[in-house]
């Protein structure tokens, strides 16, 4: 007799999920069972992220939205109900670097574009899932934040990003103990250096101009002698927040990152 999945039946929204992180988070989590609502303002980078879970006897459907723009996210969950009439895991993980100045440098449009992805953005995720996961009876709300903001400061200019960061720990805290009685449980994971694209919608502007010097033990990730994490690592604790084995874990930050905020903080 073939083992049920740890996620059997169960529907997850996943943001960002056309690539890094949130397409790995996709992957693993249909494996183990999920029906996956793929979500990214790329329409062809979601197509191929359903294609894969199809291609390996998963239940995917793509949807494109802004996660800045409430309207879109409004629809997104139309849409969930529509195609499965339930909502189980919510993975807020859609975010972009932005402009990384320094502070007198950074334009108010530079700021506020971070600020309405990164932070906006998932008070939106969260707030519209909110129906179908009080009507569930229970959930998992993962959101991804960053050792920046949380761990690290040293990353000079990233001021937008880093505030962003700080605030989704903060957010987290916050709606965990609101929803406890709800049953819905709220964590953050908090990824070091991880390879991803995520650098491709990094602008540097003369931070050289302001970056204070600081000298580092060789080495800058001790767990792996310097090497980046990978998405899968991520997703694999993703997996253990959503799954019934973290039924006791909420309003908690989980830095994911081999040590390396320790170092660099």
């Amino acid at each position: 007799m073939a083992q049920e999945k740890e996620l059997e039946g169960r529907v997850a929204v996943i943001t960002g999920a056309g690539s890094g992180i949130g397409k790995a988070a996709a992957l693993r989590l249909a494996r183990e069972g999920a029906k996956v609502v793929a979500v990214s303002r790329s329409d062809d980078e979601i197509k191929q992220t359903v294609a894969e879970i199809e291609q390996a006897g998963g239940e995917a459907i793509a949807v494109a939205a802004d996660i800045s723009k409430e309207p879109d996210m409004k629809a997104l969950y139309e849409q969930v109900e529509k195609s499965y009439g339930r909502l189980d895991i919510v993975f807020a993980n859609a975010g972009i670097n932005g402009v990384w100045a320094p502070l007198d440098e950074i334009e108010l449009d530079e700021w506020q574009k971070t600020i309405d992805i990164n932070l906006t953005g998932t008070f939106l995720t969260v707030k519209h899932a909110l129906r179908l996961l009080k009507q569930a009876g229970k959930g998992s709300i993962i959101v991804t934040a960053s050792v920046n903001g949380t761990r690290i400061f040293t990353n000079t200019g990233a001021t937008a990003y880093s505030s962003t960061k700080a605030a989704q720990v903060a957010f987290t805290q916050m709606i965990a103990l609101e929803l406890a009685k709800h049953k819905i449980r709220v964590n953050v994971v908090c990824p070091g250096a991880i390879e991803t694209n995520i650098e491709e919608n990094t602008e540097h502007r003369d931070l050289e101009r302001v970056k204070e010097p600081a000298e580092f033990p060789e080495g800058k990730i001790p767990l792996t002698d310097g090497k980046p994490g990978t998405s899968e690592q991520v997703a694999d604790l993703v997996l253990f927040l959503a799954s019934d084995r973290a039924s006791h874990i909420t309003g908690t930050p989980i830095w994911i990152d081999g040590a390396e905020s320790l170092l660099l903080g």
